[in-house]
């Protein structure tokens, strides 16, 4: 068995034991978030427990969204939808986008992804057919070069859709993943 697969296999036993032993009524919440806000955030490790412990979060406080680098490349993105989600159904009148220190995405080139992804098994010719297709690969797979310029981009692109209300505050932040500092932007 893979380390992977010991990985989950222990996960699946704990959750079971959560389960049983009721541990689960610690978390019960309603799916509307008590402090009508949405933060879409990075999908880096470091956050999981750091950015709601900064924020004094509880279980059902906010929304977390999640993505690589907390960017928005295309105004119809599920991130996006998911906001639009967010404030239409579930009441946030608030987003706050917080990117982070150190973030792996920043910097991330598209050769070296294309690179690994040929590594691990995927052809030159499924790129070569993705490209003819109209999918701009090294675009998609590109990171950002300034983390501050990126949540400003992030911010204005949700501040400005055209399908989000004008009374819905839009902020920027960066954590400082070492102190979990937050850094307003803009």
């Amino acid at each position: 068995m893979s380390n992977c697969n010991e990985n989950i296999r222990k996960m699946l036993e704990f959750n079971a034991e959560f389960v049983e032993s009721g541990a689960y009524k610690d978390y019960q919440a309603d799916k509307f978030p008590k402090k009508k806000v949405a933060i879409f955030t990075c999908m880096d490790t470091r956050l999981v427990t750091l950015l709601p412990a900064a924020l004094g979060l509880k279980n059902g406080d906010v929304k977390m969204i999640k993505n690589a680098g907390a960017v928005i490349d295309n105004p119809f993105d599920s991130v996006m939808r998911s906001v639009l989600i967010a404030v239409y159904e579930l009441g946030v009148e608030h987003v706050m986008v917080v990117a982070h220190t150190t973030c792996g995405v920043q910097g991330m080139k598209a050769e070296e992804m294309m690179h690994l992804m040929k590594e691990r098994g995927i052809k030159e010719e499924t790129l070569t057919t993705l490209r003819n297709a109209g999918i701009d690969l090294d675009k998609w797979l590109t990171g950002f070069d300034e983390t501050e310029s990126a949540v400003m981009r992030t911010v204005s692109l949700i501040k400005n859709h055209p399908l989000l209300p004008s009374d819905i505050e839009v902020t920027g932040y960066i954590m400082e993943t070492d102190t979990g500092r937050l850094n307003p932007i803009g």
